[in-house]
């Protein structure tokens, strides 16, 4: 069972599709990169799948991310000497420490 859900233009060539298959007998969504070009057409290796035991997991942290998060900074925002506001952190269950010692959830 395959239902695309949606499909966003990267370029020319390539498009980002969504969609809910069932890959080897589990089921889950794909995000994936599908060219068509005149040497290949269909989903390349990029792009990921999220089963369905943790779809419930990704879309709390999609749906975290809001209008003012993907904001594009205006470039005399960026040139700017005043300091930046502190980064928002979700948290919604204990926080690890990653590498470079930022927080993030731990879903």
């Amino acid at each position: 069972m395959e239902k695309d859900i949606g499909k966003i233009r990267k370029n020319e060539t390539s498009e980002i599709v969504v969609r809910v298959d069932d890959f080897g007998g589990r089921k889950g969504l794909t995000i994936r990169e599908f060219v068509t070009s005149d040497r290949y057409t269909g989903f390349t290796k990029a792009g990921v799948r999220i089963l369905s035991s943790d779809f419930d997991k990704f879309k709390e942290m999609i749906n975290s991310v809001t209008s003012e998060d993907m904001k594009q900074e205006d470039s005399a925002e960026t040139e700017s000497s005043e300091p930046k506001e502190k980064q928002k952190t979700f948290k919604p269950k204990a926080a690890k420490k990653t590498e470079a010692n930022e927080e993030l959830p731990d879903y």
